[in-house]
């Protein structure tokens, strides 16, 4: 699919630019894959990175890259990333590995949110996604 045909990202000089993110994505023609939020467990089920968010975001990352390529797409399709994490002033540490795969050129429309705690007390992150294929 080429994306460009399908998906707009864009950003409105009437609004605030935001960092690494687009205030705006519009996607037509196209089948929408919702992606559930994926925390840091590894495929034998066990947590990866306790007590180190980066570790934790890099297997969330690679999780949900697993769930994309399941659907027969990959990181230039995703249009929505909502971020939940405990320590929401770690943020750095997750952009600095989600830009390890997004299109930086277009990144997807994104949230992020402070949460008390996830689904496990080890977990520091957890990810949903929104994808689109034509």
């Amino acid at each position: 699919m080429n994306i460009e045909e399908h998906v707009k990202f864009i950003n409105p000089a009437s609004m605030p630019a935001g960092p690494g993110y687009s205030s705006v994505v519009e996607a037509t023609n196209v089948t929408t894959i919702y992606i559930s939020g994926q925390i840091a467990l590894n495929p034998a089920g066990e947590i990866v990175g306790a007590g180190d968010l980066a570790a934790q975001t890099k297997q969330v990352f690679e999780n949900i890259r697993h769930a994309l390529e399941a659907a027969s797409v990959d990181f230039r399709h995703v249009v929505k990333l909502t971020f939940f994490l405990t320590d929401i002033s770690l943020m750095p540490v997750v952009r600095s590995i989600r830009d390890e795969y997004i299109n930086l050129a277009n990144p997807p429309a994104s949230s992020a949110v402070e949460v008390r705690r996830l689904v496990r007390d080890e977990l520091l992150i957890e990810v949903e996604a929104i994808a689109v294929r034509a």
